[in-house]
């Protein structure tokens, strides 16, 4: 996320449509974050793990994007080539509802 985007959410938090579809997203952006994330960790461009991976440079920026929710295959791949490891976590909203399991 650009530093102008971010110096600007706070004010767009502010509308609650904004807020709503931002609450939606978050999600996929999360995972978009973290494919960035460890790519550049890694030292690799997009094309570079596109080819690590087998797929091309364009659908490694439309997941970085957010606009495309990977497979958990995907993320596999995507792990393996950057020599990181997937963990995929379910959190109860209320930490308490679920504290007698």
């Amino acid at each position: 996320m650009s530093r102008r985007l971010l110096d600007k959410l706070p004010k767009m938090m502010e509308n609650p449509e904004f807020a709503a579809a931002w609450e939606e997203t978050r999600e996929e952006f999360s995972i978009a974050r973290e494919i960035i994330r460890t790519r550049v960790a890694a030292g690799m461009s997009q094309k570079e793990l596109a080819e690590k991976i087998g797929t091309t440079q364009s659908v490694i920026a439309r997941l970085e994007s957010g606009e495309h929710m990977p497979s958990v295959s995907t993320l596999k791949r995507v792990a393996e080539a950057t020599h990181s490891k997937l963990r995929i976590e379910l959190v109860p909203e209320d930490v308490n509802s679920h504290a007698a399991i």
